[in-house]
């Protein structure tokens, strides 16, 4: 499984964001557990049965942050007039010169980069396109896969990893076998985790890699903005209702619901047997017990949320793992919603208990 918190540093956290956060924040690290990116991963994992998708993302902006960190080493390398000038032409020096710092933050959907930053972006591949070795143009499809295979043996996450260049850079190749491994891994048919997306988006990527030779970040835009508008529409509600309005996961919803309707059974069949058998008040009083488990778990399983736990500040991400809640609004929801929870328990277990506690006994 890929380490979705192996790639570029995040932004710092925004402690003072009085909402939830959008999909985009969380996969450009702008949150804290239990909405952050670690969090949806095991979420598009475990419940979703989809992480493939969330990884082809992270992948692709990976390769943006591998070709962002080569043109800022390359560009520097022009402006201070070393050697490597020689490697570009005229009109791919020109390009490197008006392209700036690139140091915006993390690669995005196209909808939320502003207009500076498209412009970068959009510069950057056309230089990639214009500095691609003549000798990486278009060979058997079979052999450039041997090649990605044999040059990346991992999804990059970071520069250099797979990389025989000096310390701190990123050699050309490095982008060429990122982009094929992006490739051979999501987007062909059979591919070893293949996704489902339109086939005039598969055919689009697929010819420009493997017919025209291109290895630039734009090469992946739509695909990847098809990606993040399909997570934003079928998984990021699911996993907003359940991290920021709860605090528990369906395998232990399920048992909660089993041991609610047990202590439930238990709790009522307890009390007839009392009742029948005129037993006095202060002996019915036992019956406190199974109704206020059984009224504690349904409850919990209705409203997906372990009211004490929240209180304590924690939300569960594996079955009986537990994480500290630490976005500051999630806290606060989660806080509010876990004492309206508790409120209905005891409301509704008080109900229960002086309703078999005080009722008359009569002797069968």
């Amino acid at each position: 499984m890929n380490d979705p918190m192996a790639s570029t540093p995040s932004p710092v956290p925004d402690l003072n964001r009085n909402r939830l956060p959008t999909l985009f924040e969380v996969l450009s690290r702008r949150t804290l557990p239990p909405v952050d990116l670690f969090s949806f991963y095991i979420y598009m994992r475990d419940q979703q049965r989809s992480v493939d998708y969330l990884d082809f993302w992270l992948d692709v902006a990976q390769h943006m942050s591998l070709c962002r960190h080569y043109v800022r080493e390359l560009r520097r390398s022009v402006l201070v007039g070393t050697p490597d000038l020689d490697k570009t032409s005229k009109r791919s020096s020109a390009i490197l010169e008006g392209l700036g710092d690139l140091n915006h933050s993390a690669a995005g959907p196209s909808m939320y980069a502003t207009e500076k930053e498209r412009d970068q972006d959009a510069q950057m591949s056309m230089f990639l396109r214009e500095d691609r070795n003549p000798h990486d143009s278009p060979h058997s499809s079979n052999g450039r896969r041997a090649r990605a295979s044999t040059n990346l043996s991992s999804t990059p996450r970071e520069p250099n990893t797979d990389s025989n260049s000096p310390a701190h850079t990123v050699a050309r190749q490095d982008i060429r076998a990122s982009a094929e491994k992006i490739l051979y891994t999501f987007l062909l048919p059979g591919a070893e985790r293949e996704i489902t997306l339109p086939g005039s988006i598969t055919q689009d990527v697929t010819t420009a890699i493997e017919e025209f030779g291109r290895d630039d970040p734009e090469v992946f835009d739509v695909a990847k903005d098809y990606v993040f508008q399909a997570m934003e529409r079928d998984a990021f509600p699911g996993f907003l209702r359940m991290k920021a309005l709860g605090n528990l996961i369906p395998p232990t919803l399920i048992m909660r619901l089993i041991f609610g309707l047990v202590s439930m059974f238990g709790g009522f069949w307890a009390a007839f047997i009392l009742i029948f058998l005129n037993k006095d008040r202060m002996t019915r009083c036992w019956l406190i017990l199974p109704f206020t488990l059984g009224v504690y778990f349904l409850a919990s399983y209705q409203y997906s949320l372990d009211p004490v736990l929240a209180l304590l500040g924690f939300s569960e991400y594996t079955p009986f793992n537990f994480s500290r809640i630490r976005e500051p609004y999630v806290r606060k929801l989660l806080a509010r919603r876990a004492i309206m929870v508790l409120a209905v328990t005891l409301l509704v277990d008080a109900a229960l208990c002086v309703l078999f506690i005080l009722v008359p006994g009569k002797r069968l």
